[in-house]
Protein backbone atom coordinates (compact mmCIF):
# COMPACT_ATOMS: atom_id res chain seq x y z
CA UNK A 1 0.00 0.00 0.00
CA UNK A 2 1.09 3.69 -0.82
CA UNK A 3 1.88 5.92 2.51
CA UNK A 4 4.13 8.58 3.28
CA UNK A 5 7.27 7.90 5.99
CA UNK A 6 7.50 10.10 9.15
CA UNK A 7 9.99 12.32 7.44
CA UNK A 8 7.67 13.04 4.41
CA UNK A 9 4.72 14.02 6.53
CA UNK A 10 7.78 16.58 8.45
CA UNK A 11 8.70 17.82 5.10
CA UNK A 12 5.04 18.13 3.47
CA UNK A 13 4.39 20.13 7.06
CA UNK A 14 7.12 22.38 6.92
CA UNK A 15 5.70 23.37 3.25
CA UNK A 16 1.71 23.57 5.00
CA UNK A 17 2.70 26.01 7.78
CA UNK A 18 5.12 28.33 5.67
CA UNK A 19 2.42 28.72 2.90
CA UNK A 20 -0.50 29.49 5.29
CA UNK A 21 1.60 31.90 7.80
CA UNK A 22 2.99 33.41 5.14
CA UNK A 23 -0.49 33.96 3.39
CA UNK A 24 -1.78 34.97 6.97
CA UNK A 25 0.67 37.49 7.03
CA UNK A 26 0.06 38.97 4.39
CA UNK A 27 -3.83 39.01 4.89
CA UNK A 28 -2.87 40.87 8.30
CA UNK A 29 -1.15 43.64 6.31
CA UNK A 30 -4.10 44.74 4.39
CA UNK A 31 -6.75 44.20 6.88
CA UNK A 32 -6.42 47.54 8.68
CA UNK A 33 -7.90 49.12 6.03
CA UNK A 34 -11.24 48.60 4.12
CA UNK A 35 -10.95 45.76 1.79
CA UNK A 36 -12.62 47.19 -1.60
CA UNK A 37 -13.22 45.11 -4.68
CA UNK A 38 -10.39 46.27 -6.51
CA UNK A 39 -7.91 45.03 -3.74
CA UNK A 40 -9.62 41.69 -3.16
CA UNK A 41 -9.73 40.83 -7.05
CA UNK A 42 -7.09 42.48 -8.44
CA UNK A 43 -4.81 43.21 -5.56
CA UNK A 44 -4.06 46.81 -7.44
CA UNK A 45 -0.84 47.88 -7.31
CA UNK A 46 0.68 45.50 -5.28
CA UNK A 47 2.56 42.57 -6.93
CA UNK A 48 5.31 42.57 -8.28
CA UNK A 49 6.73 41.45 -11.88
CA UNK A 50 7.92 37.90 -10.38
CA UNK A 51 4.76 37.44 -8.33
CA UNK A 52 2.63 38.68 -11.24
CA UNK A 53 5.14 36.07 -13.58
CA UNK A 54 4.93 33.74 -10.87
CA UNK A 55 1.13 33.57 -9.97
CA UNK A 56 0.42 33.08 -13.76
CA UNK A 57 2.51 30.06 -14.07
CA UNK A 58 1.64 28.49 -10.63
CA UNK A 59 -1.88 29.28 -11.53
CA UNK A 60 -1.81 27.53 -14.98
CA UNK A 61 0.51 24.74 -13.67
CA UNK A 62 -1.25 21.82 -12.18
CA UNK A 63 -2.57 18.13 -11.49
CA UNK A 64 -3.85 18.71 -15.12
CA UNK A 65 -0.20 19.00 -16.02
CA UNK A 66 1.35 16.70 -13.60
CA UNK A 67 -0.80 14.09 -14.14
CA UNK A 68 -2.60 14.68 -17.37
CA UNK A 69 0.00 16.21 -19.35
CA UNK A 70 2.48 13.40 -18.08
CA UNK A 71 -0.07 10.96 -19.10
CA UNK A 72 -0.14 12.00 -22.22
CA UNK A 73 4.15 12.01 -22.60
CA UNK A 74 3.45 8.81 -21.88
CA UNK A 75 1.05 8.01 -24.34
CA UNK A 76 2.11 10.36 -27.23
CA UNK A 77 5.44 11.83 -26.27
CA UNK A 78 6.62 15.19 -26.36
CA UNK A 79 4.54 16.65 -29.09
CA UNK A 80 2.09 17.35 -26.03
CA UNK A 81 5.11 19.97 -25.08
CA UNK A 82 3.79 22.32 -28.06
CA UNK A 83 0.86 23.17 -25.39
CA UNK A 84 3.90 24.83 -23.33
CA UNK A 85 6.23 26.24 -26.15
CA UNK A 86 3.82 28.01 -27.92
CA UNK A 87 2.46 29.05 -25.01
CA UNK A 88 5.93 30.87 -24.37
CA UNK A 89 5.77 32.79 -27.44
CA UNK A 90 2.08 33.58 -27.11
CA UNK A 91 2.86 35.32 -23.74
CA UNK A 92 5.33 37.69 -25.60
CA UNK A 93 2.69 38.48 -28.00
CA UNK A 94 -0.14 39.02 -25.09
CA UNK A 95 2.71 40.95 -23.26
CA UNK A 96 2.67 43.63 -26.38
CA UNK A 97 -0.43 44.00 -28.10
CA UNK A 98 -3.51 42.76 -25.28
CA UNK A 99 -2.33 44.14 -22.24
CA UNK A 100 -1.34 47.86 -22.81
CA UNK A 101 -5.14 47.68 -24.44
CA UNK A 102 -6.69 46.56 -21.15
CA UNK A 103 -4.94 48.59 -18.76
CA UNK A 104 -5.48 51.90 -21.17
CA UNK A 105 -8.88 51.51 -20.59
CA UNK A 106 -9.27 50.27 -17.27
CA UNK A 107 -10.67 46.52 -18.18
CA UNK A 108 -10.72 44.77 -14.54
CA UNK A 109 -12.56 41.99 -16.10
CA UNK A 110 -12.76 40.28 -19.25
CA UNK A 111 -17.04 40.66 -19.37
CA UNK A 112 -15.96 44.10 -18.25
CA UNK A 113 -14.50 44.27 -21.73
CA UNK A 114 -17.09 43.18 -23.56
CA UNK A 115 -19.35 45.29 -21.82
CA UNK A 116 -17.53 48.10 -22.42
CA UNK A 117 -16.34 47.66 -26.44
CA UNK A 118 -20.12 45.68 -27.33
CA UNK A 119 -23.21 45.56 -24.93
CA UNK A 120 -24.16 44.31 -21.81
CA UNK A 121 -25.96 41.08 -23.81
CA UNK A 122 -22.75 40.00 -25.47
CA UNK A 123 -21.12 40.18 -21.44
CA UNK A 124 -23.45 38.52 -20.19
CA UNK A 125 -23.57 35.52 -22.46
CA UNK A 126 -19.97 34.92 -22.21
CA UNK A 127 -19.92 35.37 -18.60
CA UNK A 128 -22.39 32.65 -18.00
CA UNK A 129 -20.60 30.41 -20.21
CA UNK A 130 -17.42 30.93 -18.45
CA UNK A 131 -19.06 30.27 -15.52
CA UNK A 132 -20.02 27.30 -16.12
CA UNK A 133 -16.82 26.06 -17.98
CA UNK A 134 -14.50 27.25 -15.14
CA UNK A 135 -16.78 25.46 -13.05
CA UNK A 136 -17.61 22.02 -14.70
CA UNK A 137 -14.60 21.79 -16.74
CA UNK A 138 -11.54 23.05 -15.19
CA UNK A 139 -12.15 23.52 -11.57
CA UNK A 140 -13.59 19.97 -11.37
CA UNK A 141 -10.93 18.16 -13.60
CA UNK A 142 -8.26 19.85 -11.45
CA UNK A 143 -9.64 18.82 -8.21
CA UNK A 144 -9.94 15.17 -9.37
CA UNK A 145 -6.79 15.26 -10.76
CA UNK A 146 -5.20 16.73 -8.22
CA UNK A 147 -7.13 13.85 -5.79
CA UNK A 148 -5.98 10.85 -7.86
CA UNK A 149 -2.56 11.68 -7.33
CA UNK A 150 -2.67 12.24 -3.51
CA UNK A 151 -4.53 8.79 -3.26
CA UNK A 152 -2.20 6.89 -5.13
CA UNK A 153 0.74 8.50 -3.16
CA UNK A 154 -0.86 9.14 0.18
CA UNK A 155 -3.08 6.26 0.08
CA UNK A 156 -6.02 8.57 1.56
CA UNK A 157 -9.49 8.22 0.16
CA UNK A 158 -10.64 9.88 -2.75
CA UNK A 159 -13.03 11.80 -1.04
CA UNK A 160 -10.42 12.94 1.42
CA UNK A 161 -8.36 14.13 -0.97
CA UNK A 162 -10.78 16.20 -2.56
CA UNK A 163 -12.30 17.52 0.95
CA UNK A 164 -8.59 18.60 1.80
CA UNK A 165 -7.64 20.09 -1.30
CA UNK A 166 -11.00 22.30 -1.45
CA UNK A 167 -10.55 23.31 2.31
CA UNK A 168 -6.84 24.71 1.68
CA UNK A 169 -7.39 26.78 -1.41
CA UNK A 170 -10.22 27.86 0.06
CA UNK A 171 -8.66 29.12 2.98
CA UNK A 172 -5.93 30.85 0.23
CA UNK A 173 -8.77 32.10 -1.70
CA UNK A 174 -11.16 33.74 0.95
CA UNK A 175 -7.80 36.52 1.38
CA UNK A 176 -7.90 37.75 -2.42
CA UNK A 177 -5.75 37.92 -5.09
CA UNK A 178 -2.80 39.72 -3.43
CA UNK A 179 -2.59 36.70 -0.75
CA UNK A 180 -3.23 34.32 -3.89
CA UNK A 181 -0.49 36.39 -5.96
CA UNK A 182 2.16 36.10 -2.83
CA UNK A 183 1.77 32.83 -1.94
CA UNK A 184 2.27 31.57 -5.57
CA UNK A 185 5.88 33.02 -5.11
CA UNK A 186 6.40 29.77 -2.65
CA UNK A 187 4.06 27.67 -4.73
CA UNK A 188 6.00 27.75 -8.02
CA UNK A 189 9.67 27.51 -6.14
CA UNK A 190 7.98 24.28 -4.42
CA UNK A 191 6.62 23.16 -7.24
CA UNK A 192 9.52 23.47 -9.78
CA UNK A 193 12.14 21.92 -7.38
CA UNK A 194 10.09 19.00 -6.32
CA UNK A 195 9.36 18.64 -10.02
CA UNK A 196 12.61 18.54 -10.79
CA UNK A 197 13.44 16.08 -8.22
CA UNK A 198 11.23 13.49 -10.01
CA UNK A 199 12.58 14.06 -12.86
CA UNK A 200 15.82 13.45 -11.58
CA UNK A 201 14.81 10.24 -9.96
CA UNK A 202 12.90 8.87 -13.77
CA UNK A 203 15.62 9.70 -15.81
CA UNK A 204 18.46 7.73 -13.34
CA UNK A 205 16.32 4.53 -13.28
CA UNK A 206 16.31 4.34 -16.92
CA UNK A 207 20.04 4.75 -17.08
CA UNK A 208 20.25 2.12 -14.40
CA UNK A 209 17.66 -0.12 -16.44
CA UNK A 210 20.50 0.29 -19.74
CA UNK A 211 23.86 -0.37 -17.12
CA UNK A 212 24.48 2.95 -16.86
CA UNK A 213 24.44 5.95 -13.74
CA UNK A 214 23.70 9.60 -14.38
CA UNK A 215 20.62 11.87 -15.41
CA UNK A 216 22.48 12.53 -19.23
CA UNK A 217 22.92 8.83 -19.93
CA UNK A 218 19.30 8.76 -18.68
CA UNK A 219 17.74 11.24 -21.16
CA UNK A 220 20.26 9.38 -23.82
CA UNK A 221 19.03 6.02 -23.09
CA UNK A 222 15.22 7.75 -22.99
CA UNK A 223 15.72 9.04 -26.60
CA UNK A 224 17.26 5.58 -27.94
CA UNK A 225 14.34 3.56 -26.38
CA UNK A 226 11.79 5.88 -26.64
CA UNK A 227 12.76 7.70 -30.49
CA UNK A 228 8.80 7.52 -31.68
CA UNK A 229 7.99 10.06 -28.34
CA UNK A 230 10.81 12.57 -29.72
CA UNK A 231 8.73 14.35 -32.44
CA UNK A 232 6.88 17.19 -32.32
CA UNK A 233 4.48 16.40 -36.01
CA UNK A 234 2.06 13.53 -36.31
CA UNK A 235 0.94 13.12 -39.90
CA UNK A 236 -2.61 11.95 -41.07
CA UNK A 237 -2.89 7.96 -40.45
CA UNK A 238 -0.35 8.09 -36.74
CA UNK A 239 -2.30 6.61 -33.93
CA UNK A 240 -2.13 10.28 -32.57
CA UNK A 241 -3.19 12.52 -35.31
CA UNK A 242 -6.62 13.54 -33.68
CA UNK A 243 -5.21 14.63 -30.46
CA UNK A 244 -2.66 16.43 -31.99
CA UNK A 245 -2.91 16.79 -35.77
CA UNK A 246 0.07 17.95 -37.84
CA UNK A 247 0.52 21.55 -38.53
CA UNK A 248 -1.69 22.66 -35.72
CA UNK A 249 0.79 22.08 -33.22
CA UNK A 250 2.99 25.12 -34.51
CA UNK A 251 0.39 26.58 -36.21
CA UNK A 252 -4.28 27.30 -36.42
CA UNK A 253 -5.60 25.88 -33.47
CA UNK A 254 -2.73 26.05 -31.17
CA UNK A 255 -2.21 29.38 -31.42
CA UNK A 256 -6.09 29.99 -31.35
CA UNK A 257 -6.20 28.11 -28.34
CA UNK A 258 -3.26 29.75 -26.56
CA UNK A 259 -4.20 32.94 -27.64
CA UNK A 260 -7.49 33.10 -26.19
CA UNK A 261 -6.23 31.33 -22.90
CA UNK A 262 -3.49 33.67 -22.25
CA UNK A 263 -4.75 36.80 -23.78
CA UNK A 264 -8.92 36.54 -23.35
CA UNK A 265 -9.00 34.87 -19.94
CA UNK A 266 -10.34 36.11 -16.81
CA UNK A 267 -8.31 33.47 -15.02
CA UNK A 268 -4.80 34.47 -16.37
CA UNK A 269 -4.91 37.88 -17.47
CA UNK A 270 -6.27 39.21 -14.35
CA UNK A 271 -2.87 38.50 -12.51
CA UNK A 272 -1.62 41.55 -14.38
CA UNK A 273 -4.79 43.78 -14.46
CA UNK A 274 -3.91 45.49 -10.92
CA UNK A 275 -0.20 46.42 -12.81
CA UNK A 276 1.35 49.18 -14.48
CA UNK A 277 2.34 48.21 -17.75
CA UNK A 278 5.87 47.48 -17.51
CA UNK A 279 5.37 45.86 -14.23
CA UNK A 280 2.75 43.66 -16.12
CA UNK A 281 4.70 43.22 -19.14
CA UNK A 282 7.94 42.08 -16.91
CA UNK A 283 5.67 39.46 -15.15
CA UNK A 284 4.61 38.22 -18.19
CA UNK A 285 7.54 37.62 -19.91
CA UNK A 286 9.16 35.96 -16.72
CA UNK A 287 6.61 33.62 -16.84
CA UNK A 288 7.32 33.03 -20.42
CA UNK A 289 10.85 31.87 -19.62
CA UNK A 290 9.33 29.84 -16.87
CA UNK A 291 6.96 28.30 -18.99
CA UNK A 292 9.44 26.75 -21.26
CA UNK A 293 11.01 24.67 -18.52
CA UNK A 294 7.47 23.18 -17.79
CA UNK A 295 8.09 19.81 -19.94
CA UNK A 296 11.10 19.65 -18.56
CA UNK A 297 9.42 18.58 -15.27
CA UNK A 298 5.89 17.16 -16.66
CA UNK A 299 6.41 15.14 -20.26
CA UNK A 300 10.07 13.92 -19.69
CA UNK A 301 8.84 11.66 -16.46
CA UNK A 302 5.60 10.74 -18.46
CA UNK A 303 8.00 9.18 -21.36
CA UNK A 304 10.20 7.63 -18.97
CA UNK A 305 7.32 6.17 -17.36
CA UNK A 306 6.83 4.84 -20.98
CA UNK A 307 10.30 3.51 -21.26
CA UNK A 308 10.06 1.50 -17.68
CA UNK A 309 6.37 0.16 -18.52
CA UNK A 310 7.96 -1.39 -21.97
CA UNK A 311 10.97 -2.52 -20.38
CA UNK A 312 8.74 -4.38 -17.69
CA UNK A 313 9.91 -2.40 -14.04
CA UNK A 314 6.02 -0.18 -14.76
CA UNK A 315 3.99 -2.75 -16.18
CA UNK A 316 2.31 -3.82 -13.11
CA UNK A 317 2.14 -0.34 -11.94
CA UNK A 318 0.64 1.27 -14.83
CA UNK A 319 -2.14 -1.42 -15.92
CA UNK A 320 -5.71 -1.37 -14.04
CA UNK A 321 -7.33 -4.43 -12.63
CA UNK A 322 -9.17 -5.74 -16.10
CA UNK A 323 -5.10 -4.76 -17.72
CA UNK A 324 -6.15 -1.84 -19.26
CA UNK A 325 -3.19 0.35 -19.52
CA UNK A 326 -3.85 4.06 -17.44
CA UNK A 327 -1.43 6.47 -19.01
CA UNK A 328 -2.54 9.13 -16.07
CA UNK A 329 -1.03 7.02 -13.79
CA UNK A 330 2.69 7.50 -14.82
CA UNK A 331 3.35 10.36 -12.25
CA UNK A 332 1.96 9.26 -9.03
CA UNK A 333 3.91 5.96 -10.23
CA UNK A 334 7.36 7.84 -10.34
CA UNK A 335 6.18 9.52 -7.12
CA UNK A 336 6.13 6.71 -4.92
CA UNK A 337 9.41 5.51 -6.04
CA UNK A 338 11.02 8.52 -4.75
CA UNK A 339 13.03 7.95 -1.48
CA UNK A 340 11.52 9.09 2.53
CA UNK A 341 11.73 12.80 2.40
CA UNK A 342 12.22 13.44 -1.16
CA UNK A 343 8.69 11.95 -1.36
CA UNK A 344 7.22 14.40 0.84
CA UNK A 345 9.04 17.29 -0.81
CA UNK A 346 7.22 15.90 -4.52
CA UNK A 347 4.21 15.88 -2.52
CA UNK A 348 4.49 19.52 -1.43
CA UNK A 349 4.95 20.12 -5.01
CA UNK A 350 1.72 18.24 -6.36
CA UNK A 351 -0.20 20.06 -3.86
CA UNK A 352 1.16 23.24 -4.33
CA UNK A 353 0.00 23.37 -7.81
CA UNK A 354 -3.05 21.79 -7.22
CA UNK A 355 -4.17 24.39 -4.66
CA UNK A 356 -2.27 27.03 -6.46
CA UNK A 357 -4.47 26.63 -9.80
CA UNK A 358 -8.07 26.02 -7.72
CA UNK A 359 -7.59 29.23 -5.52
CA UNK A 360 -6.51 31.29 -8.97
CA UNK A 361 -9.04 29.61 -11.42
CA UNK A 362 -11.86 30.10 -8.16
CA UNK A 363 -10.77 33.83 -7.70
CA UNK A 364 -11.51 34.37 -11.22
CA UNK A 365 -14.94 32.59 -10.92
CA UNK A 366 -15.81 34.68 -8.10
CA UNK A 367 -14.42 37.78 -9.73
CA UNK A 368 -16.97 37.28 -12.51
CA UNK A 369 -19.66 36.26 -10.49
CA UNK A 370 -19.79 39.19 -8.10
CA UNK A 371 -18.84 41.99 -10.50
CA UNK A 372 -20.61 40.77 -13.34
CA UNK A 373 -23.37 38.79 -12.59
CA UNK A 374 -24.51 39.93 -9.10
CA UNK A 375 -23.40 43.77 -9.12
CA UNK A 376 -25.91 44.06 -12.73
CA UNK A 377 -28.50 41.79 -11.59
CA UNK A 378 -29.47 41.55 -8.06
CA UNK A 379 -27.73 44.84 -6.36
CA UNK A 380 -26.17 47.19 -7.96
CA UNK A 381 -26.29 49.29 -5.18
CA UNK A 382 -24.23 46.55 -2.92
CA UNK A 383 -21.44 47.84 -1.15
CA UNK A 384 -17.82 47.23 -1.41
CA UNK A 385 -18.19 45.15 1.46
CA UNK A 386 -21.12 43.24 0.49
CA UNK A 387 -19.15 42.49 -2.72
CA UNK A 388 -16.18 41.13 -1.18
CA UNK A 389 -18.45 38.76 1.28
CA UNK A 390 -20.22 37.99 -2.34
CA UNK A 391 -17.12 36.69 -3.79
CA UNK A 392 -16.19 34.52 -0.73
CA UNK A 393 -19.64 32.78 -0.77
CA UNK A 394 -18.82 32.08 -4.09
CA UNK A 395 -16.24 30.65 -4.09
CA UNK A 396 -17.14 27.96 -1.23
CA UNK A 397 -19.98 27.34 -3.81
CA UNK A 398 -18.17 26.60 -6.94
CA UNK A 399 -15.89 24.39 -4.01
CA UNK A 400 -18.73 22.80 -3.19
CA UNK A 401 -19.96 21.90 -6.66
CA UNK A 402 -16.61 20.65 -8.06
CA UNK A 403 -16.60 18.06 -4.95
CA UNK A 404 -19.66 16.23 -5.92
CA UNK A 405 -18.86 16.31 -9.91
CA UNK A 406 -15.17 15.25 -9.47
CA UNK A 407 -15.82 11.45 -8.97
CA UNK A 408 -17.77 11.32 -12.41
CA UNK A 409 -14.35 11.96 -14.37
CA UNK A 410 -12.97 8.82 -13.09
CA UNK A 411 -13.85 6.68 -16.70
CA UNK A 412 -11.34 8.95 -18.61
CA UNK A 413 -7.79 7.82 -19.52
CA UNK A 414 -6.36 11.58 -20.55
CA UNK A 415 -7.86 14.28 -18.56
CA UNK A 416 -5.60 16.58 -19.89
CA UNK A 417 -7.14 16.26 -23.68
CA UNK A 418 -10.73 16.64 -22.09
CA UNK A 419 -9.99 19.29 -20.07
CA UNK A 420 -8.27 21.10 -23.96
CA UNK A 421 -11.15 19.89 -26.24
CA UNK A 422 -13.76 20.89 -24.25
CA UNK A 423 -12.78 24.22 -23.15
CA UNK A 424 -12.25 24.53 -26.76
CA UNK A 425 -15.96 24.28 -27.86
CA UNK A 426 -15.94 28.09 -26.96
CA UNK A 427 -12.53 29.20 -27.65
CA UNK A 428 -12.84 30.34 -31.40
CA UNK A 429 -15.33 32.38 -30.70
CA UNK A 430 -14.32 34.47 -27.71
CA UNK A 431 -10.79 35.24 -29.46
CA UNK A 432 -12.70 36.54 -32.38
CA UNK A 433 -14.57 38.57 -30.80
CA UNK A 434 -12.12 39.99 -28.81
CA UNK A 435 -9.82 40.10 -31.42
CA UNK A 436 -11.72 42.07 -34.08
CA UNK A 437 -12.69 43.89 -30.44
CA UNK A 438 -9.25 44.82 -29.73
CA UNK A 439 -8.30 45.87 -33.60
CA UNK A 440 -11.63 46.51 -35.62
CA UNK A 441 -13.32 49.53 -34.86
CA UNK A 442 -15.98 48.16 -36.96
CA UNK A 443 -16.72 45.13 -35.75
CA UNK A 444 -20.49 45.87 -33.97
CA UNK A 445 -22.60 44.64 -30.95
CA UNK A 446 -25.06 42.12 -33.58
CA UNK A 447 -21.68 40.64 -34.93
CA UNK A 448 -20.32 39.88 -31.36
CA UNK A 449 -23.72 38.30 -30.24
CA UNK A 450 -24.14 36.46 -33.23
CA UNK A 451 -20.88 34.54 -32.61
CA UNK A 452 -21.07 34.40 -29.16
CA UNK A 453 -24.91 32.65 -29.43
CA UNK A 454 -23.32 30.26 -32.53
CA UNK A 455 -19.89 29.36 -31.50
CA UNK A 456 -20.91 26.19 -29.20
CA UNK A 457 -23.22 24.99 -31.96
CA UNK A 458 -20.99 25.08 -34.48
CA UNK A 459 -18.21 23.61 -32.48
CA UNK A 460 -20.80 20.52 -31.61
CA UNK A 461 -21.70 20.06 -35.38
CA UNK A 462 -18.22 19.75 -36.10
CA UNK A 463 -17.17 17.08 -33.49
CA UNK A 464 -20.29 15.32 -34.84
CA UNK A 465 -20.21 15.39 -38.42
CA UNK A 466 -18.97 12.53 -39.35
CA UNK A 467 -22.63 11.17 -37.52
CA UNK A 468 -24.43 13.65 -38.85
CA UNK A 469 -22.70 12.73 -42.72
CA UNK A 470 -23.64 9.08 -42.05
CA UNK A 471 -27.58 9.88 -42.16
CA UNK A 472 -26.74 10.66 -45.84
CA UNK A 473 -24.25 8.10 -46.32
CA UNK A 474 -21.03 10.04 -46.44
CA UNK A 475 -18.65 8.64 -45.01
CA UNK A 476 -15.95 11.24 -43.73
CA UNK A 477 -13.04 10.69 -41.65
CA UNK A 478 -13.36 12.43 -37.85
CA UNK A 479 -12.13 16.45 -37.52
CA UNK A 480 -9.47 16.26 -35.11
CA UNK A 481 -10.34 19.34 -32.08
CA UNK A 482 -7.49 21.48 -33.11
CA UNK A 483 -8.62 22.09 -37.12
CA UNK A 484 -12.55 21.86 -35.20
CA UNK A 485 -10.95 25.13 -33.36
CA UNK A 486 -9.69 27.16 -36.47
CA UNK A 487 -12.21 26.14 -39.10
CA UNK A 488 -15.18 27.68 -36.51
CA UNK A 489 -12.52 30.51 -35.67
CA UNK A 490 -12.37 31.17 -39.12
CA UNK A 491 -16.21 30.85 -39.83
CA UNK A 492 -16.60 33.40 -36.95
CA UNK A 493 -14.29 35.68 -38.28
CA UNK A 494 -16.28 35.36 -41.35
CA UNK A 495 -19.73 36.19 -39.60
CA UNK A 496 -18.50 39.35 -37.87
CA UNK A 497 -17.14 40.59 -41.23
CA UNK A 498 -20.05 40.43 -42.70
CA UNK A 499 -22.34 41.28 -40.24
CA UNK A 500 -20.60 44.10 -39.19
CA UNK A 501 -20.21 45.75 -42.58
CA UNK A 502 -23.70 45.78 -43.15
CA UNK A 503 -24.11 47.73 -39.90
CA UNK A 504 -25.45 50.94 -40.04
CA UNK A 505 -25.14 51.29 -35.81
CA UNK A 506 -22.42 53.47 -34.84
CA UNK A 507 -19.67 51.09 -32.37
CA UNK A 508 -18.10 51.87 -29.18
CA UNK A 509 -14.61 51.78 -29.71
CA UNK A 510 -11.73 51.20 -27.24
CA UNK A 511 -8.68 53.34 -26.40
CA UNK A 512 -5.70 52.00 -29.46
CA UNK A 513 -2.81 53.76 -30.58
CA UNK A 514 0.26 52.63 -31.65
CA UNK A 515 2.53 54.08 -28.48
CA UNK A 516 0.89 51.55 -26.54
CA UNK A 517 2.64 48.39 -28.47
CA UNK A 518 6.22 50.27 -27.74
CA UNK A 519 8.04 48.03 -25.57
CA UNK A 520 11.73 48.56 -24.04
CA UNK A 521 15.26 47.29 -25.10
CA UNK A 522 15.11 44.81 -22.74
CA UNK A 523 11.66 43.45 -23.01
CA UNK A 524 12.73 43.24 -27.09
CA UNK A 525 16.05 41.07 -25.66
CA UNK A 526 13.80 38.59 -23.38
CA UNK A 527 11.51 37.86 -26.49
CA UNK A 528 14.33 37.06 -29.10
CA UNK A 529 16.15 34.45 -26.30
CA UNK A 530 12.70 33.12 -25.89
CA UNK A 531 11.75 32.94 -29.67
CA UNK A 532 15.78 31.64 -30.15
CA UNK A 533 14.92 28.87 -27.56
CA UNK A 534 11.60 27.69 -29.19
CA UNK A 535 13.34 27.75 -32.70
CA UNK A 536 16.36 25.63 -31.69
CA UNK A 537 13.53 23.09 -30.11
CA UNK A 538 11.37 22.58 -32.80
CA UNK A 539 14.34 21.90 -34.92
CA UNK A 540 15.78 19.06 -32.47
CA UNK A 541 12.51 17.49 -32.68
CA UNK A 542 10.51 18.07 -35.45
Amino acid sequence: MNHLATADYVVFFIYLVIVVGYGYWVYQRKRAKQVDTHDFFLAEGSLTWWAIGASLIASNISAEHFIGMAGSGFAMGLAISSYEWIAAATLVIVAVFFIPIYLRNHIYTMPQFLAQRYSDTVSTILAVFWLVVYVLVNLTSILYLGAIAIESLAGVSFTTCTIGLAVFAIFITLGGMKVIGYTDVIQVVVLIIGGLVVTYLALQLVAEQTGTTGVWNGMLALREQADSHFHMYFSKGQPHYDALPGMSLVLGGMWINNLSYWGCNQYIVQRALGADLKTARSGILFAAFLKLMIPLIVVIPGIAAYVLYQSGPFRAAMTDASGVVKPDHAYPVLMNLLPVGMKGLAFAALTAAVVASLAGKCNSISTIFTLDIYKKFVDKNASEQKLVNVGRWAVVVSFVIAIVLAPMLRSLDQVYQYIQEYTNFLTPGVFAIFLLGFFWKRATNRAALTVAILTIPLSTLFKFLPEVMQLVNVQIDPIPFLHRTTWVFCIDIALMIMISLTDSIRVKGLIVDRSMFRVSPSFVTGSVFIFGILAVLYSMFW
